[in-house]
């Protein structure tokens, strides 16, 4: 909430300043801050739709917690750079900022999920299951995994009203009002195109001094620091250290490799619809709703309320996703989606007029009921997935493929910033509809128990002598022997197989192969023979 607080804040009052003309004449000269912030918002939307490449292998590296902790370091870094408002300055921690939001939003996913599942272990610890590490009962953590999402939600879409607070406390005060910077505006809301066509290039009324801005920033960059110090102090490790050892000891190519296998389960297949529709909608309330029918109505300077209703109404309404601790649920993804289709048939059908103040009320009604339908959308699908995959071992890939599709969702709207406002709702509505859709038939495929492919992370081989990877049946066993009885088992299975495939070949073929078969199996036995006599020496040595 912090990090998005400031990051947010920062990015609308930098983006409004670099609007204007004369701002940009006065303190940059020929720099080209326009063109520095088109490239800025390319890196931040186009470079996350690569994501899915490489944030198995971050996560394999660093881990869930030092991968939110390197995120936030990252946004720390963007606020740095506005000290020094340059195109090397500003554009690469943009593209910093592109490349961790998949990994960051993957691992803040899975680490929800995994302090839910944790917390029922503390609760319930005197269980028999618990007490031996056993698997616990079909659907245990779902009632905390609920609880958590929703209390995450909760905070979290706080963000949008703290980060107004440097429009409102600072910026508010040199902004134009809607008669000048809404003069050329002709259209606004389903008949216009873009987002406010003909805004005027003005829209400061005095400049700000550096100084102040600075100030600001400072503010700004110590609140990013805070949010660094939390994630390193207060938050915990998601897993053991043994387990994160196992995830290291995956080879390179599996781990890149298990997004795709998760994407073998129709389930997650069939939720790609909605992962998209997801990252749609929340852009779609900021750049069509706010800006497109709100601003271009009653002007900028009523931006900040704009947004603070609607982050009031998103917080407070992800608590509603605390029904699905009574209720069914597909409750809650559906009842949001209604509350948006009902929603963008308003709109289609709505063209505000520009430079109307008496539009204020309605507007905040609009971007209240969207935060209703956002709140329930982002907190149904991060719930839904949390108990569809509660026997998985690590949910970082799962919630990978979740925020990849929200992000090639982001790109879309980020390419569709000039179509006409209706053409953007048609396909905002078809996108919602085909969601619905597949979501209804994968719960018709589970209440008919179709078997879904659920992969799994592989088994490592571990290598390293030590304490941590003795088994519990016999501590006594080295790893050396485990290893060595592993083998034997697979090359016996593989010698059964290649017998059983030359009794199929055909009659001219059989006695060269079973010959070779048989040469390989003596070999074997041989090795057999000779590992089991150095074990009984080692024994006898040791009893010695």
């Amino acid at each position: 909430m912090i990090i998005y607080s400031v990051y947010m804040g920062l990015l609308q009052m930098q983006l409004i300043l670099h609007y204007d003309e004369t701002y940009r004449e006065v303190k940059y000269g020929t720099l080209g801050l326009e063109d520095i912030d088109n490239k800025m918002l390319m890196g931040i939307n186009v470079t996350p739709i690569v994501g899915l490449l490489y944030t198995p292998v971050l996560i394999r590296f660093l881990g869930t917690k030092w991968m939110m902790f390197l995120a936030s370091g990252i946004y720390a870094l963007f606020v740095s750079t506005n000290y020094w408002e340059r195109y090397y300055t500003l554009v690469p921690s943009a593209v910093a900022i592109g490349i961790v939001i998949v990994p960051l939003w993957a691992s803040l996913g899975n680490y929800i999920t995994r302090m839910a599942q944790q917390y029922y272990e503390y609760v319930n610890y005197k269980d028999e299951h618990v007490q031996e590490q056993k698997k616990p009962p079909k659907g245990a953590f779902n009632s905390y995994i609920i609880i958590f999402q929703s209390v995450f939600y909760i905070i979290f879409h706080l963000s949008f009203v703290f980060a107004e607070f440097p429009m409102v406390l600072f910026l508010n005060r040199y902004l134009n009002d809607y008669k000048h910077t809404l003069f050329k505006v002709t259209q606004c809301g389903a008949s216009g195109k873009g987002v406010i066509e003909n805004l005027n290039k003005t829209v400061l009324l005095s400049l700000p001094r550096s100084l102040l801005l600075i100030e600001v920033e400072s503010v700004l960059m110590g609140a990013a620091f805070l949010a660094m110090l939390i994630f390193l102090v207060l938050c915990g490790a998601a897993y053991r250290p043994t387990e994160e050892i196992d995830l290291r000891s995956i080879g390179w190519g599996n781990i890149f490799q298990l997004p795709f296998k998760h994407l073998r389960d129709y389930r997650l297949r069939l939720l790609c619809p909605f992962f998209v529709y997801s990252g749609f909608e929340v852009l779609f309330a900021v750049q069509g709703i706010i800006l497109s029918y709100g601003v271009c109505a009653v002007g900028m300077e009523k931006l900040w309320l704009l947004v603070m209703v609607y982050g009031l109404s998103s917080s407070i309404c992800s608590g509603l996703a605390l029904m699905l601790l009574r209720l069914p649920r597909q409750t809650i993804l559906l009842v949001g989606a209604f509350v948006h289709f009902v929603l963008i048939i308003a709109l289609m059908c709505w063209s505000p007029h520009p430079r109307e103040p008496s539009y204020l009320p309605y507007l905040l009604v609009l971007t209240a009921l969207w935060g209703l339908g956002t709140a329930l959308n982002k907190t149904g699908l991060s719930t839904l997935l949390g108990m569809l995959y509660e026997d998985k071992e690590r949910l970082d890939f799962v919630y990978t493929i979740y925020h990849w599709w929200q992000a090639i969702a982001i790109f879309i709207v980020y390419l569709w910033s000039a179509l006409p406002m209706r053409a953007k709702l048609g396909l905002l509505l078809l996108t919602l509809i085909v969601a619905c859709f597949c979501y209804v038939q994968m719960e018709r495929r589970l209440a008919k128990k179709i078997p879904f492919r659920l992969p799994r992370i592989p088994r490592p081989r571990h290598k390293v002598k030590g304490y941590r990877y003795l088994e519990e049946e016999n501590s006594d066993e080295s790893d050396t022997d485990l290893s060595d009885a592993d083998e034997k088992d697979e090359d016996e299975r593989r010698l059964v197989e290649e017998d059983r495939n030359t009794d199929e070949d055909s009659q001219g073929s059989q006695g060269p192969e079973r010959r070779k078969v048989r040469d390989r199996r003596k070999k074997h036995d041989n090795s057999a023979y000779e590992h089991a006599a150095e074990r009984e020496e080692y024994v006898q040595h040791m009893r010695d």
